[in-house]
């Protein structure tokens, strides 16, 4: 038996003991003892009332499915496998049904919601595409099913995870949305994370950029799907959308060419990177107002699939969702709705399939080593992708930037 399958059985044994039951019941009363002695003194000096309060956890108790819980007493444990696919191997973030299936749903949104888009876009200078890629990814246009109580993920996360101060700051905050009215009634339905609405924002997000697109005074992110455009249109905005440039071009990156140069820390001029030989797939020059401005290498699979040079927009998609796939993610399937483009010229490598673990471990032999991966959390994020390379090229070795297999066995001994 695997020592991860030992680990997992070992884990569901302890779960069903009787200990653990009664464990978890000492620790449903200590939940229900915090959100009395901590959580209601701040929401009643936010303006919640003890109505929405007692209707907001009516019912509710701990979901102890969810991931990274630390429950009281107990020490943080190593993180459950992340299956989301941000974590996974890059081809299947871009699998066929998900690309196909947003970029066809965008199209007919494109022309249902066109005076809507165009004025999000003349108001804050991002292209309707962008907002409807995002759109299409979060929720489904709408009509993916959000399936948890959003008091009980905030609870449960803000009481005992290992970002307990974030997930009890988005607790007030869902409060606050529930104490205006802003939701529906029986709306409050949230991800695993806490995010709400067909945007997908954090309760925090709603409060800052929830917008009214239809001119109705209301910001309704659930049912509106005007309101929805305008707000990740008001989002992006806020948060540094360069109107004008571009999200980004793939491109080829000569093998003379480091993709250890990769990151948003490494940027110059797109017409310095042409001239080291970086040229766009499409066979097209770049366009004459992007040449001057600031750009980035972006190599999401290292060497082992398709190459980009994105600009400081494809860096605002980020934080919307702090992953290089998702944005590259948006970015695409946008320029599929509005340009009819096909897929990358160059496909995804067969990498990925590690455990968060392996690379976690192959992370901690790089810090020792002296490199900068951005922290040992088990991500291949550009900071550990071009240690990678570093550590490669001074080894002599051909640089792929990218984890794997034969790599964890050459770092970690």
């Amino acid at each position: 038996m695997t020592r991860p399958l030992l680990t997992i059985l070992l884990s569901l044994m302890l779960l069903a003991s009787p200990g653990a039951a009664q464990d978890r019941a000492a620790v449903e009363r200590q939940f229900r003892g915090w959100l009395e002695q901590s959580i209601w003194p701040r929401a009643r000096a936010e303006g919640v009332s003890r109505q929405t309060f007692e209707a907001a956890f009516s019912g509710v108790t701990l979901n102890w499915d969810l991931p990274d819980l630390v429950p009281p007493g107990s020490k943080p444990r190593t993180p459950k496998v992340q299956r989301q696919a941000e974590f996974s191997a890059p081809a299947k973030y871009f699998s066929r049904g998900a690309v196909d299936g947003a970029t066809a749903t965008g199209r007919q949104m494109a022309s249902r919601h066109a005076t809507t888009l165009a004025a999000v876009e003349r108001q804050t200078g991002v292209p309707g595409r962008i907002i409807l890629a995002i759109w299409g990814r979060e929720s489904g246009y709408g009509r993916v099913a959000i399936p948890h109580d959003v008091f009980e993920v905030l609870g449960t996360k803000g009481f005992m995870s290992t970002r307990a101060p974030y997930f009890t700051d988005e607790l007030i905050a869902a409060l606050r949305i529930a104490e205006a009215g802003h939701a529906p009634e029986s709306a409050m339905k949230s991800s695993w994370a806490g995010a709400l609405g067909q945007p997908q924002f954090m309760p925090s997000s709603f409060l800052k950029y929830a917008a009214d697109g239809d001119g109705d005074g209301r910001a309704d992110i659930w049912r509106s799907e005007a309101d929805t455009i305008a707000s990740i249109g008001n989002y992006l905005a806020r948060h540094g959308w360069v109107a004008g440039r571009d999200w980004g071009f793939e491109v080829t990156v000569p093998a003379a060419v480091s993709c250890a140069l990769e990151g948003p820390d490494q940027g110059r001029p797109i017409r310095a990177w042409e001239a080291m030989g970086i040229a766009r797939t499409s066979g097209r020059e770049f366009p004459a107002h992007e040449r001057g401005g600031e750009g980035y290498l972006l190599m999401p699979a290292g060497r082992h699939g398709p190459a980009f040079i994105v600009t400081p927009n494809f860096y605002v998609l980020k934080d919307y969702n702090m992953s290089d796939l998702y944005a590259l993610f948006v970015g695409h399937v946008g320029d599929r709705i509005q340009f009819g483009v096909g897929d990358f010229s160059s496909g995804w490598g067969a990498v990925g399939g590690l455990y968060r673990s392996d690379v976690a471990a192959m992370q901690r032999a790089l810090i020792a080593l002296g490199h900068d991966v951005g922290g040992a959390d088990g991500l291949a994020g550009y900071k550990t992708r071009r240690s990678i390379g570093h550590w490669q090229e001074a080894n002599g070795l051909p640089a792929t930037c990218f984890p794997d297999a034969s790599l964890k066995r050459a770092l970690v001994r």
